[in-house]
């Protein structure tokens, strides 16, 4: 018993340990000398501390702190001169932002703020340099953290925003890795109903949105990746939903998702393959056809 209760005791003390160490670094945030090491260990320890998101945000200084980060490297993406060590420091701060964004006790203030904003600007560069890569896919993991909540207002906020358009941007030209956090959190956006019925209310919208999964199902039918495929198709489900995206996706839906193109990468992928056959059953649902199985045109 006393064996235990000693390594208790050693445990308990440890934990206090890094509890203060913690404190320390939340401290040092506010100091611009030694700003920079407390970021690196703060975004280290963010998965083992629960708290981690409240004790920034009500902590004096660190909010105001992360966004000087972000705003001091506006002037490194135009001209595109961002350097490694500048982004790797930005990104430990959109890390720690990223915490604060997928807590429930810290998200509806993060959101009032309108803190995702100052992201937008990452989002918007076009350089394939790895710094800049690192920058986008990073600023993506913080709106993808926001919509992986499933919370209303996290759409509702989003929706006022240009985040579809960017995402879109990055849907047609990111890496692979970039492409598929823009294609989630489009994903997220749709199986919304506020969502879908913003993307399919103007043809302008929804054609934009058909447009970018279209290349992007032609891009993948050259370069199969089955993480991005099954957001695509997750994104053509969803919006065959809507009555008026199903008409259109009559005419437009991509051949590689109808012949045997993705079998081969699909072939151990139950859930993709079911939302694909999903897919077809419901555009072809409701359609007319004269006698030789040919559709006819709406009367």
């Amino acid at each position: 018993f006393s064996s235990f209760f000693s390594v208790q005791a050693v445990t308990t003390a440890l934990a206090q340990v890094d509890r203060e160490k913690i404190y320390q670094w939340i401290n040092e945030l506010s100091g611009p000398e030694t700003r920079e090491n407390a970021l690196l260990e703060l975004s280290k320890k963010r998965e083992s501390v629960p708290d981690l998101a409240p004790m920034l945000w009500h902590s004096c200084g660190t909010i105001a702190a992360l966004l000087q980060e972000i705003v001091n490297i506006y002037p490194s993406i135009n001209p595109p001169t961002l350097t490694a060590h500048q982004s790797n420091r930005v990104c430990n701060a959109l890390a720690l932002l990223q915490c604060v964004a997928s807590h429930p006790e810290t998200r509806s203030a993060f959101l009032a703020a309108h803190i995702p904003l100052f992201l937008y600007p990452f989002l918007h560069t076009v350089s394939k340099t790895r710094p800049f890569e690192y920058l986008r896919l990073t600023s993506l993991g913080v709106i993808g953290a926001l919509v992986k909540t499933d919370e209303q207002e996290v759409i509702n906020f989003l929706l006022t925003t240009e985040i579809i358009p960017l995402c879109l941007r990055i849907m047609e030209s990111g890496s692979e890795l970039s492409k598929t956090v823009a294609t989630f959190i489009l994903q997220k956006i749709l199986l919304d109903d506020t969502g879908l019925a913003y993307i399919c209310q103007t043809y302008e919208r929804f054609s934009h949105v058909a447009m970018i999964l279209g290349k992007m199902v032609l891009q993948l039918s050259k370069e199969p990746s089955a993480r991005l495929l099954k957001h695509v198709v997750r994104c053509y489900l969803r919006l065959s939903d809507n009555s008026r995206a199903r008409e259109a996706l009559r005419q437009c839906l991509p051949d590689q998702l109808k012949d045997t193109t993705f079998a081969q990468v699909l072939k151990d992928d139950t859930t993709t393959k079911r939302w694909l056959a999903q897919l077809v059953k419901n555009l072809q649902e409701g359609q007319v056809t004269d006698p030789r199985g040919l559709p006819l045109p709406p009367q």
